[in-house]
Order: C-alpha cells, then sequence, then structure tokens
C-alpha cells in the first residue's frame, strides 16, 4: 500500500443491519466498503487491508477468501470467533483479533440474575403477581452457595469476581490448573471437571467453542452434578448436548437451567425446554447492554490505531486454540505483527 494511501475496511454485516455506529469517525482515514452478501464480500475484500466481520456466516468469509489479495487483519465484534475460523484462516498468518473485554461485565449481571432468579424463586413471585394472589414464602440465600465456573477466561474471571462480592464460593474449570488466583477460589484443570461438578450448586459455562468443548456437557455430565444444583450457560450452546439436559431436567438429575445460547438458534418455538418451568430462557443477549455497538467500534478503532502505528495489536485469538490466551490478552505476539502477511502464506511458528 503506497504511504499515502487510505487503508481499505472490509465490513460484513447481515443483510438487514446497518453500518454500526461510530465507524463514521474513520472518514478521511479509511475507506470502507459495505458488504452484506457473498458477491459484495468478494468484491470488497479484493483490495482490503482490514476484514471488519459483525456477521458471522463463515461460509461466506470462507467463500470470499481465496480472493483476498493483501489482507492484513480480521476483527470479529463478538467473543466468540468459532464460527470465523475455517482452516485457511486458521493456516494463514493474518491474525485474528475480538471483542475480548466489552461484554464481560454485562454477562457476569447476567449471570448473576440468573442465580438470583432461582433463589428468589421470581417465576412463582411474577405467577402470583399476574394472579393478583397474595402468599407468603420463604427463599433461599446466595452467601456461601458454591458456584463452579466453566471457563476461566476474562468473562469467567468477572463472573467471579461479582458473584464472591455477593459472598458466593467460587471455584473454576480451565485448561489448566492454577495454583494461585485471586477470583476464584480455586481453579482446576480438565480432568477434574466431573468430581467438582457434584460440588456446585450453581454450574456456570463461560467457555469458548473449541474441540475439546463441544458436547462437554452430556449425559455423563449431568449425572455427575448435585441433584438441587443449576445449570447457566452463557458460553456457546453446543457446549451442552441439547437432548441430554432435556432428559436431566425430565428425570431430576439436575434442579434448573438458565440458558442464553442453544444448539440450534433461535429455539424452534415447539423445543420442549419453552415448556419447562424450571428453565429460564435468554436469547443470546447476555451481554448486549445499551450501548455495546458502539463500545465495539470504539474497541476496533483503538486497535485500528495500533495497526496504523505498526503497534501489536490488542486480543490476538490464538487460532488454533480459537480464544485468545489469558497471557497475551492486552498484546500479540511475534505472529500478530501490523506487517503485510499474505492470506494463504504458511502458519506462523
Amino acid at each position: 500500500m503506497p504511504s499515502d494511501a487510505k487503508p481499505v475496511i472490509a465490513l460484513l454485516t447481515a443483510a438487514e443491519e446497518a453500518p454500526p455506529p461510530g465507524l463514521e469517525r474513520l472518514d478521511g482515514r479509511a475507506r470502507i466498503h459495505h458488504a452484506t452478501s457473498r458477491e459484495g464480500l468478494i468484491a470488497a475484500i479484493a483490495d482490503a487491508d482490514i476484514l471488519l466481520v459483525t456477521d458471522f456466516r463463515t461460509r461466506i468469509v470462507a467463500e470470499a477468501w481465496p480472493y483476498a489479495r493483501r489482507l492484513q487483519w480480521v476483527h470479529a465484534t463478538s467473543a466468540g470467533v468459532d464460527a470465523l475460523l475455517f482452516p485457511e484462516l486458521i493456516e494463514s498468518t493474518v491474525p485474528v483479533t475480538n471483542a475480548r473485554g466489552i461484554f464481560d461485565r454485562a454477562i457476569a449481571e447476567t449471570v448473576l440474575g440468573m442465580i438470583l432468579f432461582f433463589a428468589k424463586d421470581l417465576r412463582t413471585t411474577l405467577a402470583l403477581q399476574e394472579r393478583r394472589e397474595w402468599r407468603h414464602r420463604e427463599t433461599q440465600r446466595i452467601q456461601d452457595k458454591h458456584a463452579l465456573v466453566v471457563g476461566a477466561g476474562s468473562i469467567g474471571r468477572q463472573i467471579a469476581r461479582l458473584l464472591r462480592a455477593a459472598g458466593m464460593q467460587v471455584t473454576g474449570i480451565a485448561s489448566r490448573e492454577r495454583d494461585h488466583d485471586s477470583d476464584f477460589t480455586a481453579v482446576y484443570g480438565p480432568d477434574a471437571l466431573h468430581e467438582q461438578l457434584g460440588l456446585a450448586d450453581y454450574v456456570v459455562i463461560a467457555a469458548p467453542l473449541t474441540a475439546t468443548t463441544r458436547g462437554l456437557f452430556n449425559a455423563e455430565a449431568f449425572r455427575a452434578m448435585a441433584k438441587g444444583a443449576k445449570l447457566i450457560n452463557i458460553g456457546r450452546g453446543p457446549i451442552v448436548v441439547t437432548e441430554d439436559l432435556v432428559n436431566a431436567l425430565r428425570n431430576g438429575e439436575i434442579a434448573g437451567a438458565a440458558l442464553d445460547v442453544f444448539e440450534e438458534e433461535p429455539l424452534p418455538p415447539e423445543h420442549p425446554l419453552w415448556a419447562m418451568n424450571n428453565v429460564l430462557i435468554s436469547h443470546h443477549m447476555a451481554g448486549d447492554f445499551i450501548g455495546w455497538r458502539s463500545a465495539l467500534i470504539q474497541q476496533f478503532i483503538d486497535n485500528f490505531e495500533r495497526w496504523l502505528a505498526g503497534s501489536s495489536l490488542r486480543n490476538v485469538v490464538d487460532k488454533e486454540r480459537g480464544y485468545v490466551p489469558p497471557d497475551t490478552a492486552t498484546e500479540s505476539g511475534p505472529s500478530a505483527s501490523a506487517a503485510p502477511a499474505p492470506p494463504t502464506a504458511s502458519p506462523p511458528e
């Protein structure tokens, strides 16, 4: 790219989605080519330096990928990037960054709300209000209850902080055991999952979707949980085998579930989960606070400034692992340099 040329950003959004607010701040500093279809993205990506993805239709990105001639960076406006990581992108030297950190606090607040929904029996409270029926009753406290957070990354860490502030005991499951962690009482490795499941009052899934987490919560995992425990999933739908969850709820193997994500989205209206009075259904919105779209673009612009300056990008995803490693969340390693790299180059060491 000539020194006086403006960088080109290919923006992929859903067909019905307008460009996210805040991108106008790049007027005069970059050329933005907005695409909403396969054909549009093929045209937009041909001369693009950066691909900004707000719509995660992997097939479209993968099909347009061979037409990218000088792409240097892909940014996803989500924390999870599992849907974006097709083989050609993984094998390339083009860095991928994500929206790590934007949704953490909002998701943690949602998790706390879900726990309080069960502990304070708010479903019954709402039903009694609707019937205008006065009935005094007692509810549980969450103080000293045990929450197990499966996925001790940035979202899991924020969940742990908030739940501990509410008086709960919080342990975690991570890719490896940690001897000391300021936010968790203890952090165990994957081999300890089933043992720890049986000790928790609330099990919170906050892990990314990877080859090792897909289907992690199956019939065996639900049998390992305490019968009075509740499952909360704000991670990714396919981490839970839905049929096994339905059976566990029906059979009383677990006491309830609060679900923000599902194997199939939207959840079909005829699905049995809708009719279960021990299930709380959210609509893949656990992190979507008022102003989140603007916050996402501000984060991208901050990284764009670093890219222009030749500095290391923030929130660089380990494409083999499928998430931002905790020890590299702030800045990237050598493979995420802002220097140009052809999309089809061999993987970095």
